[in-house]
């Protein structure tokens, strides 16, 4: 057999039924021997492959998906999903092509091959591996190397396969035996009733559960964290693990988090982060004033984590936080009545939706917006918070998510452009169901060429996009520190963004405007919003909207200027909410000042 041809049927021997692509002459016997074999999906450009890939690993419930790019430029362009999933742990193979291998370089000049580029100097600070494979591997070293995106900490794996090894002939002999998966690490049984003893004293705990608790975990052990009555908070990448209407459960703390999780998580004496890494967006750029008032237990799998230098973790445990929470909650971790009866006051004072933002006429505030949407979603929808930006941070604040929802983003990278194509490979993976993108118009604009894969594949996206002329989060930092000084950010700055419906519309995609509440009523919209295939839906946002509440910064009692650590977030709750809702804290906290 040509050695593309097996190649092809062993990553289906290890679990790969869907490529994402884009066609290219070095990679011409690739795609020949694995579009025969499973289901291949083209897509416009290279990134859109990488992440289409990404999210429908993170969102499919059986097979897995690659990534095929040819040599040179389909190597460059798919490196910023490279770059994300390496930041966000998660699983990607990307396979490229290269020229023969009497074609390459390999240092002698800066290139011989046409489109020959070094891809695995490239990408090998990004991923796990890279690797050049000059000769046909056998199915175990195959085996091998796949395995590493998806053991201990996951992350992108990258194959460069020159164009005359894939037309080699290859014997078909060769019996296919995987090897057992490696343990992503079992943490100690010790350590498991230590931590269960800290619970059992301690007066106001937290679990803060992260992406490396998987879906699956946590939905089997919900029964028994609703039994330990101890507040669950989430990151942004556990955002699914547990449903708002949870009575344990009290929201999103971070950096540009809900005020009322950073609230209480700020007065816990101790927090039990599990899967999290505890980044700067997790803590707050003040990280040395995390848990003022506690102690963290950090069970994480990377060991360079728990040994940053940021934030102070007492109690460091690696291993696999799946492992150490099923043992964890077995055990008898005390009575929290009281911390927990506080924790639902503090919801109930400061609401996801507060009354300090100005929306001007014939706009709708994103944060009505999202609350509506919250409302009109189903279980059984995927959501897609797009990645950075205003869109982004006020989903994050006021989406409530319902147990049996996936969402999906991807913060690391923070890059703008990943909604779409994230939409993509959720909507490949779990057909049959709603995939709901939010999207700033800005970030959209950046691959919206992948409309063109959702029209001609029907994917059932429904797209949501704040069009509020611009990049909404550049602006108001302009607003904020350069007195309005705009450059760059929206259409009177020379952006250059297109009529929507127009766009749409060439695609053949119907789309409908959005410009108040209560759209959920319309009988147009509803339609729409419940039938089959893609449809884009105008979200009216006003170009001056503002985005609070917000950290911002306070002077120290020396002068200097220091970030607010995450409880203080502006503008100023009333004295008396105060009074209510920060009755753990200490009296001397400086006031913040708006900068």
């Amino acid at each position: 057999m040509k050695y593309s041809e097996i190649f092809s049927d062993w990553l289906i021997e290890l679990g790969y039924d869907h490529c994402f692509f884009v066609g290219g002459g070095n990679i011409m016997h690739l795609i020949e021997s694995i579009s025969i074999r499973m289901q291949c999906t083209p897509v416009i450009h290279e990134v859109a492959a990488g992440i289409a890939a990404e999210y429908y690993n993170e969102t499919s419930e059986a097979g897995k998906a690659f990534a095929l790019v040819t040599a040179g430029p389909g190597l460059t362009n798919i490196i910023t999903a490279l770059a994300g999933a390496f930041l966000e742990s998660r699983e990607l193979l990307v396979i490229g092509g290269q020229v023969k291998t009497t074609d390459l370089a390999l240092g002698e000049v800066r290139q011989r091959g046409i489109q020959e580029i070094d891809g695995v100097s490239i990408s090998k600070p990004i991923t796990k591996t890279s690797a050049l494979i000059m000769e046909p591997i056998s199915f175990n070293r195959l085996n091998e190397l796949v395995d590493i995106t998806r053991t201990g900490r996951k992350g992108p794996v990258f194959l460069e396969i020159p164009l005359d090894v894939q037309a080699k002939d290859y014997p078909n002999n060769e019996q296919p035996i995987k090897k057992e998966k490696l343990s992503a690490g079992e943490t100690t049984d010790t350590q498991v009733l230590d931590v269960a003893s800290l619970l059992k004293q301690s007066q106001r705990p937290v679990f803060l559960l992260g992406g490396g608790i998987t879906r699956a975990c946590a939905a089997q052990l919900l029964p028994e964290l609703a039994r330990c009555n101890i507040p669950v908070a989430t990151t942004w990448n556990g955002a699914d693990r547990i449903g708002s209407e949870e009575p344990i459960y009290i929201g999103r703390p971070n950096t540009w988090g809900q005020r009322s999780a950073n609230l209480i998580l700020q007065q816990a004496d101790l927090l039990v982060a599990l899967g999290a890494r505890l980044g700067l967006q997790q803590t707050g750029f003040n990280w040395q004033e995390f848990l003022p008032l506690g102690e963290t237990v950090q069970v994480d799998i990377d060991q360079c984590e728990l040994d940053k230098s940021h934030p102070d973790v007492k109690y460091k445990i690696c291993g696999d936080a799946n492992y150490f929470l099923q043992k964890l909650v077995t055990k008898e971790l005390g009575k929290h009545d009281d911390w927990m009866n506080f924790t639902k006051d503090v919801r109930s004072e400061v609401p996801l939706i507060e009354d300090v933002n100005i929306t001007n006429p014939n706009y709708i505030s994103p944060y009505n917006f999202v609350d509506e949407l919250s409302n009109i979603s189903s279980q059984t929808d995927l959501i897609i918070p797009c990645s950075s930006g205003g869109a982004f941070t006020t989903m994050m604040q006021t989406f409530q998510q319902k147990n049996g929802q996936k969402i999906i983003s991807n913060k690391g990278l923070a890059s703008m452009g990943y909604g779409l194509s994230g939409a993509i490979g959720a909507a490949f993976s779990s057909p049959g169901k709603r995939v709901i993108l939010v999207e700033g118009d800005g970030g959209f604009a950046q691959n919206l060429q992948e409309l063109g894969t959702a029209k001609i594949n029907e994917l059932n996206i429904k797209i949501f996009i704040f069009n509020d002329s611009g990049y909404a989060s550049i602006r108001m930092t302009q607003k904020n520190y350069f007195g309005g000084k705009y450059v760059g950010c929206d259409r009177s700055t020379g952006l250059g963004l297109p009529h929507w419906e127009s766009l749409f519309a060439s695609y053949k995609i119907p789309t409908f405007k959005i410009d108040g509440t209560n759209f959920g009523n319309d009988s147009q919209f509803a339609q729409l919003f419940e039938n089959e295939g893609p449809v884009g839906f105008i979200v009216n946002i006003d170009p001056e909207q503002t985005y609070l509440p917000k950290i911002m910064s306070r002077v120290t009692k020396t002068g200097s200027m220091v970030s607010n650590p995450l409880h203080i977030m502006s503008p100023d709750l009333t004295e008396d909410v105060k009074k209510r809702v920060e009755k753990y804290f200490s009296a001397g906290d400086e006031a913040p000042v708006n900068t």
